[in-house]
């Protein structure tokens, strides 16, 4: 793209989509809110090209001008915005998104956004927590129907454990900052999900939606034929 005034130290991976057959994203936190608006004005529906935005805050997406809002496809809850999805990827593959409760609703629909960006079809299970075991129990024949997992949680991440035992499909954990105290904003979760007993899981950075979501599109390449 040009450089401008703006953006002028932002230097895009044009070609990472060729290269990792992902595309390049935009992570909004901590960049100045005109570098923000310059790339909102690059990327929309007008100019016909799309970009992931990722920890665009609320505060920041609405401060824009009305014409800049109404541009693209914009959520608040995880704080993602996108002109438009792009073309389907590996069709006929989904991937289930377990959250253990509604407090992991921002991570968990971060991830959903990042695989709607990409054009690959998914599921969120909310609230199945292993609090109570019948939760996910009642999900599970559902969950079972799709090709990867995303499992989200916080406190002590037991949830990943769980579906560990329980799926065969390729389960991608991703601890939350939800907790009191000992859980450290997440840190506890990530430590217990890195000792899991059940083998074969990998997980990713506290709070990282879209991190898991790449990591599914990845996987997901491997059944696309060239």
């Amino acid at each position: 793209m040009k450089n401008n005034e703006n953006t002028s130290h932002v230097q895009f991976d044009c070609a990472r989509k060729e290269r990792l057959g992902l595309p390049e994203a935009v992570f909004c936190e901590g960049k100045d809110t005109a570098i923000i608006l310059s790339l909102l004005k690059e990327f929309n529906k007008e100019t016909g090209k799309s970009i992931l935005f990722t920890r665009l805050a609320p505060e920041i997406f609405y401060s824009f001008p009305k014409n800049i809002q109404e541009s693209v496809s914009y959520h608040a809850l995880s704080q993602t915005a996108f002109a438009f999805a792009l073309s389907a990827h590996a069709a006929g593959k989904k991937v289930a998104i377990v959250s253990a409760g509604s407090a992991d609703a921002k991570v968990a629909f971060e991830a959903g956004r990042t695989l709607e960006y990409l054009g690959i079809k998914h599921t969120i299970f909310e609230d199945c927590g292993v609090a109570g075991l019948w939760r996910i129990q009642k999900a599970l024949p559902e969950i079972a129907k799709h090709d990867i997992v995303i499992a989200i949680a916080g406190l002590d991440g037991a949830l990943i454990s769980v579906l560990g035992g329980l799926v065969k499909a390729p389960l991608l954990a991703v601890p939350t900052s939800v907790g009191y105290g000992m859980a450290k904003n997440g840190e506890s979760a990530l430590s217990s999900m890195l000792i899991s007993c059940s083998s074969g899981i990998s997980v990713f950075n506290i709070d990282n939606g879209f991190g898991a979501a790449c990591a599914a599109a990845r996987i997901l390449n491997m059944f696309i034929k060239d």
